[in-house]
């Protein structure tokens, strides 16, 4: 992962994320848990310890209230993964209406079965990855080859699509609000999940830190429960400042 603009992250080889923009933020869960009570800002001491108290106690409407939307670009995989999460908003380039580029995902480093955890997988030195990777080259060739034949056959792209992997790269827009990005995160960025899908997570928390970084150190002390190191070493972080200056 590797930010190339302050809107857009880099991720996996062909992969971005990009913020399209923000409504709330910090300042609209305050707001927004504060009018049960007709009041608003109370500074930004007062307003940080009341982000950090929603979420100790589980008071999670509030984030409902800050949306972000980013637009996608990612493996089909992965994407199928990421709509389990259902609780936001999408839309995906259509590949009946779009002629698909020849993108594919091409791993830097093979994995083998984790032998611990079955739903893992895990690097292995007995692994032959050259081989691994000019086998999948291949496989991509033929079917993008078969992919151009069926559409010159006269085929519909709807059904000339049928023979291209779940590799292939897709882009969509994603709509959602703070609460469930949360919850995504912290699903999609623990050890536990496929490594590819971990790493647009972190790409989100990223922004997330970046956009709301008030909410984002209340949801690493008091919600995050995973095990990720770059989420580790800001939650680290997080708690210093804290005990810095405690609430």
């Amino acid at each position: 992962m590797s930010q190339t603009a302050d809107d857009s992250i880099h991720v996996l080889d062909k992969g971005f994320v990009r913020l399209v923009d923000l409504m709330g933020g910090d300042m609209g869960v305050v707001a927004s848990a504060r009018v049960s009570y007709g009041s608003g800002s109370k500074g930004e001491e007062k307003d940080r310890k009341l982000i950090r108290y929603l979420l100790q106690h589980d008071h999670m409407t509030p984030f409902e209230h800050a949306v972000f939307q980013f637009h996608v670009s990612c493996p089909l995989f992965v994407m199928r993964q990421w709509i389990r999460h259902r609780m936001a908003s999408y839309n995906e380039t259509s590949a009946r209406y779009t002629e698909i580029k020849d993108e594919f995902y091409v791993p830097e480093e093979w994995r083998a079965p984790d032998v611990k955890n079955k739903q893992s997988s895990a690097p292995s030195p007995q692994l032959d990855h050259e081989r691994c990777t000019r086998v999948l080259r291949e496989s991509y060739g033929k079917a993008y080859a078969a992919y151009q034949e069926l559409l010159k056959a006269g085929a519909a792209r709807e059904l000339a699509r049928l023979v291209l992997p779940t590799s292939m790269y897709t882009q969509f827009y994603w709509t959602v609000n703070a609460r469930s990005l949360m919850h995504f995160i912290g699903l999609r960025a623990d050890a536990n999940a496929q490594w590819e899908i971990q790493r647009y997570a972190e790409a989100l928390a990223d922004f997330f830190q970046r956009k709301m970084p008030w909410t984002y150190d209340a949801f690493l002390l008091h919600a995050w429960k995973g095990k990720n190191a770059k989420l580790d070493v800001e939650k680290s972080r997080a708690s210093a400042q804290a005990e810095a200056k405690p609430a």
